[in-house]
């Protein structure tokens, strides 16, 4: 028995070890990817929360005492404001970081300074209050609110108390539904949509092409009069249909359940965005769709059957996946149209620029046309793969 057992397994370790693709797949691939993507995840997360280190704050100031404007302990910009109203448009609007935008609103009581000299806090009397709005749908804003409460807290428990900061019950947040909506949506939505589509190409794809081989039901298909580029592209399409139906199966359940998930945070919805926003967002996911199909496909008729197939489609989704996060990282956007060649980026970015109200038509369109060409030639891959007895009927 022993003997037995030692046989199979050097039968099995010699079959895998032999197969070069397999140890590379299976071994190497897997950690090595896994590490790239949450590398990229990490860079992506924490270029959410922070601005560049070089990052100086355009914070506006009303009734700005003259010891803060040239305050130690803290790098911002202080610009007098003298209308208070056009300042929080600014916020509201999102200019933080361009040139002459605000980044921070504060708003201090008159006669700052003497009112805070003059407080006795066992009086019980109500202390100078002081006022900081922001936008947290702003990075930079954000930052700089952090930033100023952190300085705010440390110079008010240096003099004893003698003020507060937002102590009231109002609205110091002015980020909008629209803002918030779209930094939600547009940090989660583009990377779930690639994991959705992959899957549901996953799901279909390698058993359509991959499965027949290994039956040997494609030796049938191959027999008919039918031409090889009409079989190649009847699959295509009809494997896209299906993913297609998956994918947004699965993004329908997300945008439904996405304002549980935000919890406390979750006063999100989907109503921000119009009709047409919808339609551009269709027309990516359509050439997406497509191109991942056909990627899929053409591995799936290289593969000897859908274990091997599943196998190599895997490290695909996962560079998908890293595509994806380019969405949450600032550095990476598009800086030109000719990166909207790049397949896969081109979708998040497009689908990015969706979702955060920043539509770039030319550059979706480019991603759109860039998709539909990349389809045609794996639709002529795959012919020739078809027309291949060597790749079609290998074991």
């Amino acid at each position: 028995m022993k003997s037995n057992v030692i046989t199979i397994m050097k039968k099995e370790f010699a079959r895998f070890f032999k197969d070069k693709r397999m140890v590379l797949s299976t071994i190497l691939l897997p950690g090595l990817l896994i590490y790239v993507m949450y590398t990229f995840m990490g860079q992506g997360l924490s270029g959410i929360y922070s601005s560049d280190e070089s990052f100086v704050p355009q914070v506006y100031a009303v009734n700005l005492p003259e010891d803060y404007a040239n305050a130690e302990g803290i790098s911002v910009n202080f610009i007098a404001a003298e209308d208070e109203t056009a300042a929080k448009e600014m916020l509201t609007a999102g200019t933080g970081g361009e040139a002459g935008g605000c980044d921070l609103l504060i708003v201090f009581p008159e006669n700052f300074a003497e009112a805070i000299a003059a407080y006795d806090v066992a009086s019980g009397e109500k202390a100078p209050e002081v006022e900081v709005y922001y936008n947290s749908a702003d990075t930079d804003s954000s930052t700089a609110y952090d930033m100023m409460m952190e300085f705010l807290d440390s110079y008010e428990s240096s003099i004893a108390n003698k003020f507060d900061v937002n102590s009231q019950e109002k609205q110091y947040d002015l980020a909008s539904e629209r803002d918030t909506a779209g930094m939600v949506f547009s940090m989660l939505i583009p990377m779930l949509m690639i994991i959705f589509l992959f899957s549901g190409c996953m799901a279909v794809a390698p058993e359509s092409i991959a499965g027949e081989k290994e039956r040997g039901t494609i030796a049938t298909l191959l027999v008919t009069p039918m031409k090889r580029s009409h079989l190649a592209l009847g699959k295509i399409v009809s494997l896209s249909v299906i993913a297609i139906l998956s994918g947004l199966s699965s993004f329908i359940g997300t945008m439904l359940s996405l304002p549980n998930l935000m919890g406390e945070a979750g006063d999100i919805s989907a109503s921000v965005y119009q009709v047409s926003d919808y339609l551009l967002l269709l027309a990516v996911i359509l050439s997406t769709v497509l191109v991942i199909v056909s990627v899929i496909s053409i591995i799936s008729a290289f593969a000897k059957n859908v274990k091997e197939a599943t196998t190599w489609v895997t490290p695909v989704m996962i560079v998908g996946m890293l595509l994806a996060v380019t969405s949450m990282i600032e550095s990476m956007k598009p800086s030109n149209l000719m990166m909207y060649l790049i397949p896969l980026y081109n979708s998040v970015q497009s689908m990015n620029g969706i979702f955060s109200f920043s539509i770039d038509i030319p550059g979706i369109a480019v991603t759109c046309v860039a998709n539909v060409v990349y389809a045609i030639v794996c639709v002529g891959i795959l012919t020739k793969m078809f027309n291949s007895e060597r790749v079609m009927f290998s074991k």
